[in-house]
């Protein structure tokens, strides 16, 4: 089974900036959009940004013009820049993935096990 491998997380002030990443744990055929989600406590999922691999990004409102996606195809990896980064930024960030693990496979939707943001006042 195919695991996104996540990191980049962790403690920051307020105005600080942190860069996430996350990459497939084994080779893959291929990979079709690359995300990120958040979650913070008491709410929904939500989606931060998300970018197809022909390079189309897609980035919530709250976070534009302070967080960047951007994805690395030959190393099947995406990352979150994240910078000027909030108080209500702090989640847990999850990577997702639409992955075709061979070439005869379907394509299956993937999530990392989420890693924490907090972001101090």
């Amino acid at each position: 089974q195919v695991q996104l491998v996540e990191s980049g997380g962790g403690l920051v002030q307020a105005g600080g900036s942190l860069r996430l990443s996350c990459a497939p744990s084994e080779r893959i055929f291929s990979i079709n959009t690359m995300g990120w989600y958040r979650q913070a406590p008491g709410k929904q999922r939500e989606l931060v940004a998300a970018v197809t691999s022909g390079g189309n990004t897609n980035i919530a409102d709250s976070v534009k013009g302070r967080f960047t996606i951007s994805r690395d195809n030959a190393k099947n990896t995406v990352y979150l820049q994240m910078n000027n980064l909030k108080p209500e930024d702090t989640a847990v960030y999850y990577c997702n993935a639409e992955i075709r693990r061979r070439y005869f496979s379907d394509i299956a939707e993937y999530w990392g096990q989420g890693t924490q943001v907090t972001v101090s006042s």
